[in-house]
């Protein structure tokens, strides 16, 4: 009874998940926008995940948070047209949002404490009207289905199918390894649900363990997903997991941060949000049809303005 659940509760999320993604075209026009130019860069949007990824190790939140908080930066930076300079409100917001839709109350940071400790150059007002503008352009859909969700079901089905202590998968493990992906902008256009296979696999791979193989070969049938894609995907972790654990690649730091600071100093950081000048008036305006070669039927063209 309870594998028969799982596996509908799969269903019912892979049914779920398309409403989550972010919109392909404004990845695809993200990833060849220029360096210093007018628009958000992958290297500007990838910058900024692994700063909510250090962020969201400091303040001790879930993998959870961190994940949606991803998950809804790029749903907004996809769909709406903005300059880099307000790429870090924008992602702190997402970040600020996410954790009060997953973490305990008492746990969540407060605004001030966000801007204290990220040292970013904008007011309370600023992000509380920036987190206003994401949660409306979202339509407030928050409970987003992502690669965590099934990642946690596929590791919670494979647990339940094997006794064997050898075949054990490190949740933590795919965990991390998620977080590094998703500090790509190409895994943002990918299937939470195939991304998150393509991870399962690679470890299962790793174990030699021909009874997971199995089950998630099972899985993969039970959920429709394609060998082509699958293998595409694969690829792409596999070579993003190998990249990643070089010692040349530069990593946020997976641990608690801890500062160490003087009195004075602890003063200076305090009060420094206070004296920073608010953000400027910019425009508010989707993606333009012309910008890209595919037709985005949905969309609106947006001629409003917002001071922040």
């Amino acid at each position: 009874m309870e594998a028969i659940k799982l596996m509908k509760e799969l269903k019912s999320n892979l049914d779920q998940e398309v409403h989550y993604l972010p919109k392909e075209t404004g990845l695809s026009l993200i990833e060849s926008t220029q360096e210093n130019g007018n628009g958000v860069s992958a290297k500007c949007r990838d910058a900024r995940v692994e700063d909510l990824w250090s962020l969201t190790s400091f303040f001790g939140y879930s993998t959870q948070t961190f994940v949606l908080a991803v998950n809804l930066l790029d749903r907004f930076i996809a769909m709406m047209k903005v300059q880099p300079r307000y790429l870090a409100c924008i992602s702190i917001g997402c970040l600020h949002i996410a954790a009060r839709a997953t973490e305990e109350e008492c746990n969540v940071s407060s605004s001030h404490e966000l801007i204290r400790i990220s040292q970013c150059k904008f007011t309370v007002s600023d992000l509380s009207r920036m987190e206003k503008i994401i949660l409306e352009k979202l339509n407030f859909q928050l409970k987003a289905v992502t690669a965590l969700t099934f990642l946690h079901l596929y590791h919670t089905i494979a647990l339940s199918h094997t006794s064997n202590r050898k075949d054990v998968l490190n949740l933590d493990k795919l965990e991390a390894q998620l977080k590094a992906c998703l500090c790509r902008i190409v895994f943002s256009k990918a299937k939470p649900s195939v991304l998150a296979l393509s991870l399962l696999m690679l470890e299962i791979e790793a174990l030699q363990s021909v009874d997971l193989l199995e089950i998630a070969q099972r899985i993969q049938t039970h959920l429709k997903i394609s060998k082509a894609d699958l293998v595409h995907w694969r690829g792409l972790v596999g070579q993003c997991m190998r990249e990643y654990s070089s010692p040349e690649c530069a990593k946020p730091d997976h641990k608690k941060l801890v500062w160490i600071v003087s009195r004075r100093t602890a003063q200076n950081l305090h009060s420094s949000y206070r004296s920073v000048p608010e953000l400027p008036t910019i425009p508010e305006c989707a993606w333009d049809e012309s910008e890209s070669q595919a037709l985005i039927t949905t969309e609106n063209h947006l001629d409003l303005s917002f001071s922040l």
